[in-house]
């Protein structure tokens, strides 16, 4: 069998892993876009229909780990090659209201029509179920990411054990069953080959923030003051989760017990209501009101937390709502990556700055990554500790894997050029790095 990482090994986001049965059988793993830097568009090969074809070449299916755009992007040119196209029934619904929402939008409504047709021929896998194409059986199974409904994959193929990782962390609200997932279903499977992330290990000093850590300091700056603007992922379920309970907790400070409102726009309260039509517990507690001009008294009167997002409707929503509001008593959360507001990084985003300080409000960086932690990602190979090889993928290309705290043993198995591998049993595996 060979494994195949078309990219990943050099850049997060945009990783694409081909497995291939001796006899020919080929899926993908993901097949998303490049991340962009900063306010320049992305710029990305398979952005040519030619070469989305040469890749495609033999490929029968491609299976996604979850909805994010870097793993997600060309399904309407998957679509029209006639490959078959998988995903989480959860983050079909997410990606398909994304799209739909595109549409209001001339210049991206063409596109989006297009994916919307492809979706809507989108197969659904299930958790703990395992699915067949040719000689390759894959076994999805749940892990926490800042994305609702993210999965790894368990590949077995021609004798071969195969666990890829996709996006994961121990750090959200459901991440706490990552290591029992593994104990239970992954390790009795004896694991030849991880392909794991490694995003946060050009970050290691960063300290790692628990959800339950980013939901607590919430409720300390509600306390603190009456008004809250938050700025955060569109389709990150596990903030949306902390700060409508941070909210939930935070009582008008004046002469009302009545709480004060979650406001977000159409948008978001229609991926809030994905997240509450499917999952269960906090994620279905979450209420929420899409704004109205005619909520203003209220809003005033007893405070509130607004999602916000980068949009000239946001604009027009802030110059509405401020003229009303003491900005001494406002706080705006900005709740994504600190690249984006910092002018010396990469990834810094100019839009994204004079949006975050476009008021003299109170500014509050919060946040926490949807990638494991190096003590994580060390926990994860030392216990799922691979027979043959570990191939880090979603990492920055001057990161090392091996400086992790893994055994010696491990250490040694790690691999980012091509090489042959045989198991003891004859059977053999070729790995080929194509960046």
């Amino acid at each position: 069998m060979k494994i195949t990482i078309h990219r990943g090994t050099n850049q997060i986001g945009g990783c694409v892993t081909e497995i291939q049965s001796a006899k020919g059988d080929k899926i993908l793993i993901d097949f998303g876009h490049n991340l962009p830097e900063g306010d320049k568009p992305a710029q990305d090969k398979y952005d040519e229909d030619e070469n989305v074809l040469n890749l495609l070449e033999g490929v029968s299916d491609v299976y996604y780990t979850h909805y994010h755009g870097d793993h997600i992007s060309f399904e309407s040119e998957i679509y029209r090659a006639g490959v078959t196209q998988h995903i989480g029934a959860l983050s079909l619904k997410m990606v398909k209201t994304l799209k739909q929402h595109m549409q209001h939008a001339d210049s991206l409504k063409e596109r989006a029509t297009k994916s919307l047709e492809a979706l809507e021929h989108f197969k659904i896998y299930k958790p703990k179920h395992t699915e067949t194409v040719g000689d390759i059986r894959i076994t999805p199974y749940f892990v926490s990411h800042s994305a609702a409904d993210a999965h790894m994959f368990l590949i077995e193929c021609d004798g071969v054990t195969i666990l890829h990782t996709g996006d994961f962390r121990d750090h959200g609200y459901m991440g706490g069953g990552l290591m029992k997932n593994l104990k239970v279903n992954v390790v009795p499977k004896h694991v030849d080959v991880i392909i794991t992330e490694g995003t946060m290990l050009a970050r290691k000093d960063e300290k790692v923030l628990s959800e339950w850590d980013i939901q607590n300091e919430t409720k300390s700056l509600m306390s603190q003051y009456k008004n809250a603007f938050v700025l955060c992922s569109s389709t990150d379920v596990d903030r949306f989760v902390s700060m409508f309970q941070a909210t939930k907790h935070q009582r008008n400070r004046r002469d009302s017990d009545y709480p004060r409102w979650f406001v977000t726009d159409a948008y978001q309260g229609d991926q809030i209501l994905n997240i509450k039509n499917n999952l269960n517990g906090i994620y279905s507690d979450i209420i929420f009101k899409v704004y109205n001009k005619d909520f203003l008294p209220n809003m005033v009167k007893n405070g509130f937390t607004m999602l916000v997002r980068n949009t000239e409707t946001f604009e027009k929503y802030l110059a509405e709502i401020v003229p009303h509001i003491d900005l001494n008593e406002t706080v705006f959360i900005y709740s994504q990556f600190k690249g984006y507001i910092a002018p010396t990084h990469s990834a810094f985003k100019q839009s994204t700055y004079d949006f975050v300080h476009k008021y003299k409000w109170h500014l509050k960086e919060l946040h926490t990554s949807g990638h494991a932690s190096c003590k994580t990602l060390a926990e994860v190979c030392n216990l799922v500790n691979p027979s043959l090889a570990i191939i880090p993928i979603h990492k920055e290309a001057d990161t090392d894997f091996a400086s992790l705290p893994i055994s010696s043993e491990l250490k040694k198995k790690i691999v980012t050029k091509s090489m042959i591998f045989e198991k003891e049993n004859g059977n053999f595996v070729k790995f080929e790095v194509k960046e």
